[in-house]
């Protein structure tokens, strides 16, 4: 009973803190841009968001975005 319930939330809870941390590494480049107020920060973002799954996208995006 109770002790089932608990591990299923434990770990689902676990799932919802895994998927959050790495959306914000994935968006990390995005995030930076924003909060620096890149004047490119819209296209950084698409950047972002469309080749960041690749390793080449989502350093570019970062180098990106804490350049002036």
């Amino acid at each position: 009973g109770g002790v089932e319930k608990m591990r299923m939330c434990d770990l689902s809870c676990l799932d919802m803190i895994a998927v959050t941390s790495i959306f914000a590494v994935y968006f990390l480049p995005s995030f930076i841009a924003f909060s620096r107020q890149h004047k490119n920060k819209i296209a950084i973002f698409l950047l972002n968001l469309l080749l960041g799954w690749t390793v080449l996208g989502w350093v570019g995006s970062l180098v990106w975005s804490v350049t002036r």
